[in-house]
């Protein structure tokens, strides 16, 4: 069976389950989107790492690539292999030594620990017809980014933040950083970014 290439174009906060998040995994050169929902601890570990933040201590995903990394063990790719009851099943593809070892994973975790590899993730036809979510022109416009958040309670944390100099919103972001405190860290990066370019 045919693998499809996915790429991750955003997390948010699920509206369909408490404190759970979507990873919006979109069809490389297409229109659909996987929606997969994932815990809070999970979504926090794959955007610090796409977000190219550098945690205090190395979380859970940090260290088992330290340890593969140590055992010159590389993961080739992430491959979402069936879905059953809602539930997504994926493994994380590894070599050592030419040798290929297939390790079962949960999909948040397997997706946290590629992105730390940089390692594509792919999934099979059958199960992007059946979870896949095929969106038009203007909602694809409109899709999902990494530390862009709507509502207006964030509009008026940055609109507070419009007088503190970018040396006072260094500190707080290492203040966040020390804190372990990534939601927040990564607001204040995007408003170091958005006045720095």
């Amino acid at each position: 069976m045919e693998k499809v290439k996915l790429e991750i174009i955003g997390l948010s906060y699920s509206q369909t389950q408490s404190g759970a998040y979507a990873l919006v995994l979109s069809e490389a050169g297409g229109k659909r989107r996987l929606p997969i929902i994932i815990g809070g601890f999970e979504a926090q570990a794959i955007a610090i790492e796409l977000e190219k933040m550098t945690p205090t201590r190395p979380l859970t995903h940090d260290l088992f690539k330290s340890f593969a990394v140590a055992f010159d063990i590389v993961v080739k790719e992430v491959i979402i292999y069936n879905l059953i009851e809602g539930i997504f099943y994926s493994k994380l593809i590894c070599e050592r030594d030419g040798q290929i070892t297939e390790i079962d994973a949960r999909t948040s975790d397997a997706i946290a620990i590629g992105v730390r590899f940089s390692c594509p993730v792919y999934t099979f036809e059958n199960i992007l017809a059946s979870a896949g979510i095929l969106l038009d022109e203007t909602a694809i416009e409109n899709d999902f980014n990494f530390g862009e958040e709507n509502d207006s309670e964030d509009e008026e944390e940055i609109e507070t933040t419009a007088n503190v100099t970018i040396e006072e919103l260094e500190t707080q972001l290492n203040t966040a950083l020390e804190n372990e405190d990534y939601e927040l860290a990564s607001k204040i990066r995007d408003q170091i970014n958005k006045r720095t370019s």
